[in-house]
């Protein structure tokens, strides 16, 4: 058996129940229910259909994101996250690289290294280089001032957490970062690059070794062994190309506002819907939801 699910942005709830009709009865599912009226709506289907991706493209246009997946283990018992652009709505080293006074030039690189066009790791090596001199209080500055939770994110974490799940934080970004995101929505663990200063001051190097995509899939693999639980139990979600390793080793492997490049590669494509479509995509109510 398979499960369907429509979600849309719940701030924009465009779903309606003629188009939840039409596409069940089309496809043979058996009775819908909806998870939150006007913005995410399930049904069971017996089988995968056929135009399953011309039906997704189609309904993107309307501002709807469509989930096909096994009914079988769709409630997770780990989730693996990504941190810029996925946890939070930016992209840290592009936010200290404003205040650097190289935005434009680390911005280029940044997307570049997230649509899988350049090395992630000398990237990674080249941005932070730039950085070089800036004062470490600048970091604060930037994490009161340019950053921004994505919305969703706490009502995912505080309702896995409730059901018994664990929450991990894995991220190419910096710790500096990660520990205070992390403290914020509640997750169990983080793992991330730190920014190496001196006298108080960014020394424009990272330490080694640079976390990147193995070490997303290698966070996956450890966790998931240390609590005794299988892959297949892991929801992952991240939107770069250094995330693709564990979006496809995870037993749902979630692209979030991804780069194109990433999410062709993924069965799960969420560009509409906000955090809290890991939520319904696994079987949960609104009015299940706890933060």
């Amino acid at each position: 058996m398979y499960t369907a699910t429509l979600l849309c942005n719940p701030a924009r709830p465009v779903l309606e129940p003629a188009l939840i009709e039409s596409l069940r009865n089309a496809w043979g599912g058996d009775e819908a229910v909806w998870l939150a009226l006007g913005a995410a709506a399930e049904f069971p289907l017996k089988q995968m259909p056929d135009n399953r991706w011309d039906v997704w493209t189609d309904l993107q246009g309307m501002g709807v994101d469509l989930v096909i997946q096994p009914s079988a283990g769709r409630k997770k018992k780990m989730l693996l996250a990504d941190m810029d652009s996925t946890m939070i709505q930016q992209e840290c080293i592009d936010e200290l690289a404003e205040e650097a006074g190289v935005g434009a030039r680390v911005k280029d690189i940044t997307a570049r290294a997230m649509n899988g066009e350049l090395d992630f790791e000398g990237a990674l090596v080249e941005r932070v280089g730039l950085l070089k001199g800036l004062p470490e209080t600048v970091i604060t500055k930037v994490l009161e001032e340019r950053i921004t939770l994505m919305p969703g994110g706490k009502q995912l974490l505080a309702t896995m957490k409730a059901d018994g799940a664990y929450a991990a934080l894995v991220s190419g970004g910096f710790t500096a970062f990660t520990a205070q995101v992390a403290a914020e929505l509640g997750f169990d663990e983080n793992r991330a690059n730190t920014l190496l200063t001196k006298d108080g001051k960014l020394t424009g190097e990272a330490g080694r070794p640079i976390l990147g995509r193995e070490a997303k899939v290698e966070a996956l693999e450890q966790i998931s062994a240390r609590l005794g639980i299988a892959e297949a139990d892991v929801i992952a979600v991240g939107d770069g190309a250094n995330d693709l390793g564990m979006l496809k080793r995870a037993g749902a492997g979630v692209a979030l506002h991804a780069k194109p490049s990433v999410a062709a590669e993924c069965d799960i494509r969420i560009n509409h819907g906000d955090l809290t479509a890991l939520l319904y995509v696994q079987g949960y109510a609104q009015d299940e939801f706890k933060g």
